[in-house]
């Protein structure tokens, strides 16, 4: 199985439970993996038959952007299936961070894997 992936993707949106959250705004940072054969973009050299990357980087940060989450999991689960329907993914697995929330912390948050690796 071959893997695509985005790195540190840092978002700005409003997350969080307390009201103090519900009035800013917050960067969260997702590191997401996701299974696809890149043997057949390799041998083209054909991007458009590629998993783009920048696609659902951009997908991602309009819907993250856009909308406003409660709990860290909410936010992760949706990005997930967003990317699992929209981009034909079988299988992602999505590190949602919320960087800063924890004093003593770099960061918390959430690792999800949906789908069925192949």
């Amino acid at each position: 199985m071959d893997i695509v992936f985005i790195e540190d993707l840092r978002i700005e949106t409003v997350i969080g439970i307390y009201d103090w959250e519900r009035k800013i705004r917050q960067i969260v940072a997702l590191d997401v993996e996701m299974a696809f054969d890149n043997r057949v973009p390799a041998a083209s050299d054909d991007i458009a038959k590629t998993l783009d990357y920048k696609a659902v980087s951009k997908r991602l940060i309009a819907y993250v952007e856009a909308a406003e989450f409660g709990l860290v999991e909410t936010l992760a689960e949706n990005c997930a299936r967003i990317i699992r329907e929209e981009f034909g993914v079988a299988w992602v697995r999505l590190k949602l961070a919320k960087p800063g929330a924890v004093t003593g912390a770099k960061s918390v948050g959430v690792v999800i894997e949906r789908g069925t690796r192949d």
